[in-house]
């Protein structure tokens, strides 16, 4: 039995090669507006903890037992707002993920039209990959807990917490590994069947998973090609995305240069020439960086859909695309 997943490579970059030309620099933008909540990707810090010396023994009267009233008030602002520019953040997201879709499948990218017409079914996944992320952000959670309590504490031996910790990873592994599955299938598939059927979430993966069962094989090989195709396609971006800020760098630089020999940067006006010119370099990275992403989302949001359609027949959105590659 041939593997779609393996058959379509090629096919993909055709039909989102047809999709992208002519290249019309509003449709572009509109694509890229859509790619950015959906494809971007927001990496968090990490918090790193850094020792030196030895751990240090402060006397208790020195520890603060509460921040003042107004720091606290200030930081519990802080994260609400984070907290809840993050959820519309989200929100935006999701039901994004079907102004994507349908663009794809009609060639008509219309974000105000499709917005209209799905925001509910987005609202319905947004909830969804809440309810999905929950007992994964729990165990993770907890899994910290049980390492770091013990050691902030020193009511037990340090090696116990140590041992959860090297316990916990596999743990952590197959977890994070099938939620990833999970949320992975519902963005490329389960939307997709939502469309097609007008249907929920919940639905939708009831009948991806009967055909999940049905044809296992097919659907693994996707998942694997899929990741190795996201790596490659993130990789030749950011390499697009390099060359694009050297080559916007090099006349910033001219002008900068020209700046410091007839006006000093440490005047006022010097300044804020030089924050302009910061500014407009960050913007100009940005806009890159968002167009960018609009040929590798592209590329993979239809190698999924010629995927689904394949194994699946009665899921298919891309036909007509379909029928014009066998032409």
């Amino acid at each position: 039995m041939a593997l779609h997943a393996a058959r379509n490579v090629g096919a993909a970059a055709t039909v989102t090669r047809d999709f992208l030309t002519p290249i019309e620099f509003v449709r572009w933008l509109k694509l890229a507006v859509v790619a950015f909540f959906i494809g971007g990707g927001m990496s968090l810090p990490s918090t790193q903890f850094n020792a030196s010396g030895g751990p240090e023994t402060i006397p208790a009267g020195e520890i603060p037992l509460a921040l003042p009233a107004e720091t606290a008030t200030l930081i519990a602002a802080a994260v609400a707002i984070a907290v809840g520019l993050g959820l519309l953040f989200a929100v935006v997201g999701a039901i994004m993920e079907f102004v994507f879709i349908e663009s794809l499948r009609t060639g008509s990218v219309s974000i105000r039209r499709h917005w209209s017409e799905r925001w509910r079914q987005g609202l319905r996944l947004f909830g969804f990959r809440i309810a999905i992320v929950l007992p994964v952000a729990a165990i993770t959670l907890g899994w910290l807990a049980l390492f770091f309590v013990p050691l902030a504490t020193e009511i037990t031996d340090p090696i116990v917490p140590f041992g959860v910790f090297f316990l916990g990873l596999p743990v952590l592994f197959l977890v994070g590994l099938l939620y990833a599955l999970v949320a992975s299938f519902t963005t490329v598939f389960v939307v997709p069947i939502m469309i097609k059927d007008d249907c929920g979430v919940v639905a939708g993966w009831r009948s991806l998973w009967r055909s999940i069962k049905s044809d296992p094989k097919q659907y693994l090989a996707y998942a694997v090609l899929a990741f190795l195709l996201t790596v490659a396609a993130g990789i030749l971006a950011s390499l697009v995305v390099g060359i694009g800020v050297v080559l916007l760098l090099i006349p910033l630089v001219i002008i900068a240069l020209i700046m410091h020999f007839t006006v000093s940067l440490s005047s006022t006006v010097g300044l804020v020439a030089l924050v302009a010119i910061v500014v407009l370099f960050l913007a100009a990275v940005f806009v890159l960086w968002a167009l960018v992403q609009v040929p590798v989302v592209a590329y993979l949001r239809y190698y999924a859909l010629l995927v689904l359609g394949d194994i699946e027949p009665s899921f298919d959105l891309i036909a007509d695309r379909r029928s014009e590659l066998e032409q």
